[in-house]
């Protein structure tokens, strides 16, 4: 049985709808994990999410998901990225002051799908998690800054018939980082009939 909490972060537009499932050992970090767009049904009850959510919780990290502003019950209304990286920063201090409460700091997960990836890239200049993990990030639509030297280990997952976020415009993003990219054959944006070979892969990064 999962040790699932349910409760609202205080964030800068409002309160957030917020679920945190906690190991059933010592947990070996916090993994934060931000779903897709809001604007097109994006929200934390998605399937790529969910997959991410399960292969932390199995590699027993504290792992949260939560609605973006103007999602679910989330308060405030979508704000174009910039607002959506402040909701990140506010839900991440919120479970850290809760949650990681011994003398060494838990090493932080950053976690993201498609837009959510995006804005994890954002965030990552400002947390420098230990290992960023972005699932069809669609870094071009959010202009998503270099990451390389943000964390210490970072894995970027892509289908090659993506069509909502093309597998060149990761590639483009990704070639002048050196930043090697983990390429699904097969899969499209939402990774239809690959979705264990996508916890697979993340299971492999994050043990």
């Amino acid at each position: 049985m999962l040790n699932e909490q349910r409760f609202f972060v205080t964030g800068p537009a409002g309160k957030l709808e917020t679920v945190v499932i906690l190991p059933d050992d010592v947990p070996h970090g916090i993994a934060v994990v931000a779903h897709p767009h809001p604007l097109y049904h994006g929200s934390m009850d998605n399937k790529i999410i969910y997959i991410l959510a399960r292969a932390f919780i199995e590699q027993q990290y504290i792992t949260v998901k939560f609605n973006f502003r103007g999602v679910g019950e989330s308060e405030g209304s979508y704000a174009e990225g910039k607002g959506e990286i402040e909701d990140v920063l506010a839900v991440t201090q919120s479970i850290r002051e809760r949650y990681d409460t011994g003398s060494t700091p838990l090493p932080l997960i950053l976690a993201g799908f498609s837009f959510g990836g995006a804005v994890q890239a954002h965030v990552a200049q400002q947390l420098r998690p230990h290992k960023l993990i972005l699932v069809a990030p669609a870094v071009e639509r959010l202009q998503a800054p270099p990451v390389i030297d943000y964390a210490e280990h970072i894995l970027i997952i892509q289908g090659d018939q993506d069509t909502v976020v093309p597998l060149q415009s990761i590639l483009d993003w990704a070639t002048p980082q050196t930043l090697p990219v983990t390429i699904i054959p097969g899969a499209e944006h939402f990774f239809h009939g690959k979705l264990n070979v996508l916890k697979d892969i993340i299971l492999q990064n994050c043990a």
